[in-house]
């Protein structure tokens, strides 16, 4: 066995490390050593009846920007919010948004139509329209529900409020034939 020399005691402020030092000698073996390592364990999951928001995805939105002019033809799912300009049909199963200042050329047909800014053309389907205080409808409207914000403008015919039936014709009061 070595005999080292002892050193005197170090500042509380400083730490002192010298190479004269040996490593440490290894700890001998332990009978149950593969116990010191074993998991903790873990509490079983709580599952609540609704998901929680961060676990449902989120609809994507597509956004046409107030400096931009596009025509052509929107179709597909998730939200679509214009700032700018768009001379084209949309087709979404998701939201439409027209901002204010924005202008929309086209039909339409979206879960829910809000329109803050001008739309010329028809909304052909939609379950909720808003008009907002700022809007501008030029067309016809089918709808399931419409709410129309003072202020608002529209221009053509709006039918709202009633369930297509598959089986049965609409007459000129809305009665199934």
């Amino acid at each position: 066995m070595a005999i080292w020399k002892e050193q005197a005691p170090a500042k509380k402020d400083t730490a002192s490390f010298s190479l004269d030092t040996p490593p440490p000698a290894p700890l001998p073996p332990r009978e149950n050593a593969s116990n010191d390592f074993a998991p903790a364990p873990t509490p079983a999951p709580s599952f609540s009846a609704a998901p929680t928001p961060a676990a449902q995805p989120a609809a994507k939105e597509s956004l046409i920007a107030s400096d931009l002019t596009i025509e052509g033809k929107i179709e597909g799912t998730g939200h679509v919010r214009i700032a700018g300009k768009f001379k084209g049909d949309v087709n979404v199963q998701g939201d439409l948004t027209i901002e204010n200042g924005a202008k929309l050329t086209g039909g339409v047909r979206a879960n829910k139509v809000t329109i803050a800014g001008e739309l010329e053309g028809n909304i052909e389907s939609a379950a909720v329209v808003e008009l907002q205080a700022s809007g501008v409808l030029v067309g016809d409207l089918k709808a399931g529900s419409l709410t129309v914000a003072a202020g608002s403008r529209m221009r053509g015919q709006a039918d709202f409020g009633w369930k297509d039936d598959k089986g049965g014709k609409k007459s000129e009061n809305g009665a199934g034939a």
